[in-house]
């Protein structure tokens, strides 16, 4: 032994497991990376409120005046308010034509689809015109107070 060297001194990590550990953790983060997406495609994300049989809020009555009418989401899906002389109306907001989402019209207060011009009744959701070959689905509505609730199913 030298006069430099000490007996109990550990060696140093060599250059050949530093290279090691870093082709290692290289090899695990990128099949983390590959395996995560497919995990998340294959297990269904949980779903919102729409799904769960609640009342999902969608506004004030305030801010529905007579004869208009606005879009809201339910959960994932698009629903559309009216405000009519019966009260407050929903309807899906899915056109049953190519599933565009439809709009209200405040110029001739009619339920439009801006794909091909499909036009439904605000009150009812029937096809007044266009290529449309059914209604607009009903959804059910909940005022209470000043509130407007949206129920699924």
């Amino acid at each position: 032994m030298g006069p430099d060297a000490q007996p109990n001194a550990k060696p140093a990590v060599s250059r050949r497991r530093v290279l090691r550990w870093l082709l290692g953790f290289s090899v695990i983060s990128t099949a983390a990376m590959v395996v995560t997406p497919m995990v998340g495609f294959i297990v269904p994300p949980k779903s919102t409120a729409a799904g769960s049989g609640g009342k999902v809020p969608a506004g004030k009555v305030a801010d529905l005046p007579l004869g208009k009418g606005k879009v809201v989401p339910m959960g994932s899906k698009p629903v559309i308010l009216v405000s009519t002389e019966q009260g407050i109306v929903a309807h899906s907001a899915i056109c049953t034509h190519l599933g565009c989402i439809v709009a209200f019209d405040d110029l001739s207060g009619m339920i439009v689809c801006p794909c091909h011009d499909g036009r439904f009744n605000p009150a009812t959701g029937a096809v007044v015109s266009g290529p449309p070959p059914a209604p607009l689905p009903h959804v059910t509505v909940s005022v209470e107070g000043d509130d407007i609730f949206l129920v699924p199913g």
